[in-house]
């Protein structure tokens, strides 16, 4: 299966395994699924970080070394993936929550995440 992270889940498996759901570091842990992250968690992580927001202090560039390092793959951000936003039910406000969603859709990937409001999304959305 292919596993998109949402960027919570990406900072903590980058940097803080033990904040993992269980469920969550059972399917990156699995040899079975292909791990993916999203160009738009790295865009996520460099603005939040210079908006001074502790939750995000990972140096993008860093976080994206590491995931490419450890077997994790890019997508990039296309703009099929932007005007899929769209047709999204207004569920989440966060634009980049927003753009994983669709970008999960249009790619026919499954999306994991520990956030219930994302996890309310139609589609390929999996709460851990």
């Amino acid at each position: 299966m292919k596993v998109l992270l949402d960027t919570h889940l990406l900072l903590w498996a980058a940097g803080q395994p033990d904040r993992l759901p269980p469920a969550a570091l059972k399917l990156i842990d699995s040899p079975a699924n292909a791990l993916l992250f999203s160009a738009a968690s790295i865009w996520e992580v460099a603005i939040k970080r210079g908006l001074g927001r502790s939750d995000f202090q990972a140096d993008p560039r860093l976080l994206r070394r590491g995931l490419l390092d450890n077997g994790y793959s890019e997508r990039p951000i296309l703009s099929e993936h932007v005007v899929a936003i769209d047709s999204l039910p207004p569920i989440h406000k966060d634009p980049f929550d927003r753009l994983l969603v669709a970008q999960a859709t249009v790619e026919g990937i499954t999306l994991l995440t520990a956030d219930s409001v994302v996890a309310q999304y139609p589609g390929p959305v999996r709460m851990v």
